[in-house]
């Protein structure tokens, strides 16, 4: 089967390769077609998309390939895992699973490229000079700036060819240079590419009959202009938001965060720099999950910024504002509340700007509604030895989370964390008792204040001494930096999923009653605390009810 290569430009179109069979993964590839988007775009331009913006003035923080000698200058980049640093090239290892001999590869490497618009008043004498901005006679605003348009480059090729072999394949960006002439005769603005040098490489390595390791490595080949450029003109020569789409005819690959049991060994010995693949597609219903020996799919996106299996769009959002740790309505609040003035700036800043607040301005009453909050499903948490419930649909609802009537009667018992409500309480009679965890009631009888729980055979409650021990794996990083520290328990939560949180505050930090009066704790899990002796036990009056109350964890 013959290698096929397919280059999109910002005019050009995508070139069919291999007939049917580049056609499923292709299939595939559109479906994560919104969240490679996304992630193209992560920081492009952000809130409140003015061009004077002091955000706005450092951008392209992701998946960066500069020219090597330019981003060597002072030495070698450290090679990590995360795609916020600066580097020259990605690369990105996954184990997958060939049933047979006649496997086929597609890749798909998509980046920006950065161009420059400089808008130029026209002088008297016929010639031009640059300017910041320019105002024309039709009224409109035009500001100098760094756009980006977008490449990808496409490539098919038999997986029995890169075993213990290497193929190369350029995906770099042509240069480019047009000039469009302002209403009036008063300027003209002037748009500029330069050449961007980058090629991929794919080689795979065969661990088994039907296993392979698949390598691909992706590189910015360029000499700078002038190493010892700022990062604001070295950009002009870098493929920027870099990240990768892998799939194919007749493979499997396994998940680099769950993987198959019997993969585990080959799936840790894989080297990813600069980039992490996560499966694509949509996650497996919870019935699967469960039955599953780790995680597979037919699609991987090789992503600069660390992502989980799976990663989904969330179906409220009406559009990208290129900030996608924010959330929606609170950003969409934010853009409406811009002046008029400042909206002028930001249309005159970049397409993509004046796109987001035609969407803002004339969104629709149902729609905006929406981003602000949806409920995927009314049932209870689902328990470890049942089946998962099964929803309207005939699809599996989400873990620990089934379809529901909210009209009927029902009175499920929610499940209960392993804590008493005090000394001598009968679990297993509330359990029975007890609502679901959406019915009004649902959290009588519970109080911080009095609720214990077990803790390496230890009952903790308030005034209960213990010290920090963080997860080494999940925990939040700030969380991390309190490792070791002793606290007093404050309060246990029961969150609605079952889970417990455990409040406390740091004995030797001098705010400590402070943030108790005021209900502001650190929450810890019970397995990241090792009680201590001698606990004093409740020493402290109950904080305000009207200052705690939001606090608690979610």
């Amino acid at each position: 089967m013959p290698d096929a290569v397919a280059e999109r430009g910002p005019s050009s179109t995508a070139v069919a390769a291999g007939g049917d069979r580049a056609a499923r993964p292709g299939r595939a590839f559109e479906r994560l077609g919104a969240v490679a988007d996304a992630v193209l775009y992560e920081g492009y331009l952000l809130y409140p998309y003015r061009r004077s913006s002091v955000k706005n003035r450092v951008r392209w923080q992701f998946g960066v390939l500069l020219p090597r000698d330019w981003v060597e200058r002072d030495g070698p980049v450290p090679a990590g895992v995360s795609g916020s640093a600066d580097s020259w090239y990605q690369r990105t290892e996954c184990v997958l699973r060939t049933p047979g001999p006649d496997a086929v590869v597609r890749v798909r490497v998509r980046g920006l490229q950065m161009q420059h618009k400089q808008v130029e008043e026209a002088g008297p004498d016929g010639r031009h000079r640059a300017v910041e901005s320019l105002r024309t006679a039709d009224g409109a605003t035009h500001l100098t700036f760094d756009e980006a348009v977008p490449c990808e480059t496409e490539v098919t090729v038999p997986l029995r060819e890169l075993i213990g072999a290497e193929r190369t394949f350029p995906v770099g960006a042509a240069a480019d240079d047009r000039t469009e002439t302002l209403p009036g005769g008063t300027g003209r603005v002037v748009r500029r590419r330069a050449e961007v040098h980058a090629v991929t490489t794919l080689t795979a390595e065969r661990l088994a009959p039907d296993l392979v390791r698949l390598r691909v490595r992706t590189e910015n080949t360029g000499r700078a202009a002038d190493a010892a450029a700022t990062r604001e003109r070295a950009l002009r020569e870098a493929l920027i938001a870099t990240h990768t789409l892998i799939g194919g005819e007749g493979l499997e690959f396994a998940s680099a965060i769950d993987p198959p049991a019997g993969l585990a060994e080959h799936v840790r010995a894989c080297r990813n720099e600069f980039t992490f693949p996560v499966l694509g597609g949509d996650p497996p219903g919870a019935r699967e999950a469960r039955q599953g020996d780790g995680a597979t799919g037919e699609v991987l996106l090789s992503s600069p910024i660390i992502l989980p299996d799976h990663p989904q769009i969330a179906p409220e959002s009406p559009g990208d504002l290129h900030d996608a740790a924010e959330i929606d309505e609170i950003l969409t609040l934010r853009t409406m509340l811009l002046t008029d003035e400042e909206k002028r700036e930001a249309r005159a800043t970049d397409p993509r700007a004046a796109r987001i607040l035609d969407r803002v301005d004339n969104m629709p009453d149902e729609v905006f509604a929406r981003l602000h909050g949806a409920i995927r499903s009314l049932s209870p948490a689902d328990r470890g030895g049942q089946d998962a419930p099964v929803g309207r649909d005939g699809h599996d609802a989400p873990a620990g989370r089934g379809d529901h009537d909210a009209g009927a009667d029902s009175r499920a018992a929610a499940p209960i964390p392993e804590a008493d409500r005090g000394p001598g309480a009968d679990r297993g009679a509330e359990a029975a008792e007890r609502p679901a965890w959406w019915r009004e009631g649902a959290d009588d009888g519970l109080s911080p204040s009095t609720d214990t729980v077990l803790v390496d055979g230890v009952r903790v409650g308030r005034g209960s001494r213990v010290r920090l021990r963080p997860r080494g794996r999940g925990a939040d990083v700030q969380d991390m930096f309190l490792e070791g520290r002793t606290a007093e328990v404050a309060g246990v939560f029961h969150d609605v999923d079952g889970s417990v949180h455990i409040a406390v505050t740091l004995e030797d930090d001098p705010a400590a009653e402070l943030h108790f009066w005021y209900g502001r704790f650190h929450y810890f899990r019970p397995d990241e605390l090792q009680p201590l002796p001698d606990s004093t036990g409740p020493a402290r009056t109950e904080p305000s009810d009207t200052h705690s109350e939001g606090q608690q964890p979610t």
